[in-house]
């Protein structure tokens, strides 16, 4: 049993110590807002915060996240004002199939938290998280609308 704190909720989750945090939150907490994309932390659609740093979930054990903050996309919004990334990706309508977007959105939280105010070179060498769709040009709209209301 591995107590996981999500979302400032706490959960007891049943799993092996080496199953990857990614299906302790989807399968055992029941949050699917994290997605699987590759498995091997490389495309992002996987991201979270632990203890304010974004970190690729599928490639960490669960039992290495027990006793940390973890946020996901479903605890990103704070008393039912959503955050500023997520108030621009829907403002200036980013997302196109949306697949890897709740990973690039808390990956760009992640990059505003450090960097407030980012360059093109600063997001370029930061966000590596991986867009089927190409939306790559509207991300960084929409990073740089974020940083402008933070």
């Amino acid at each position: 049993m591995i107590r996981l704190m999500v979302n400032g909720q706490s959960y007891d989750v049943d799993v092996e110590p080496d199953t990857p945090l990614l299906w302790a939150i989807r399968e055992n907490v029941g949050l699917t807002g994290t997605k699987y994309g590759c498995g091997i932390a490389q495309c992002g659609a996987c991201t979270v915060d632990i203890d304010g740093t974004a970190v690729r979930s599928c490639s960490l054990p669960a039992s290495e996240a027990a006793g940390k903050k973890i946020t996901t996309i479903e605890g990103l919004a704070q008393n039912g004002k959503l955050h500023p990334v997520q108030q621009a990706w829907l403002d200036l309508d980013i997302p196109q199939c949306g697949y890897c977007q709740s990973g690039m959105i808390m990956a760009v939280a992640g990059l505003l938290k450090d960097n407030p105010k980012p360059t093109d070179a600063d997001i370029d060498a930061a966000l590596t998280n991986i867009c089927r769709c190409g939306t790559y040009q509207r991300v960084r709209a929409g990073i740089h609308a974020a940083a402008a209301k933070a």
